[in-house]
C-alpha cells in the first residue's frame, strides 16, 4: 500500500479499528495510524489521540460511500 489517500479521522483507535472492519466486510483494504497531531500530543509516542483511516487511491470514493452508509450512534 504505498500510495494511500485518508478516507477518514477519527477521535481514537477503537473507532479506527471498527471502521478498517467495516471496510474490510465491504471488500476494501484500509489501514489505521495516529495523525503527526496525535502523535505530537505525546512527545512522539503513538499512544493516543486521532486516528487516520487509510485507503488506495482507487478504492477512496467506494471507502467514502460505505463509511458514509453507517448508521451513527444513538
Amino acid at each position: 500500500m504505498a500510495d494511500l489517500e485518508t478516507v477518514e479521522v477519527v477521535r481514537t483507535e477503537s473507532e479506527a479499528q471498527m471502521l478498517c472492519a467495516l471496510l474490510e466486510s465491504a471488500g476494501i483494504t484500509s489501514i489505521h495510524r495516529v495523525t503527526n497531531q496525535g502523535a505530537g500530543a505525546f512527545d512522539g509516542l503513538a499512544s493516543g489521540g486521532p486516528h487516520e483511516i487509510l485507503v488506495r487511491p482507487e478504492d477512496l470514493a467506494p471507502a467514502r460511500e460505505v463509511l458514509a452508509s453507517r448508521v451513527p450512534p444513538e
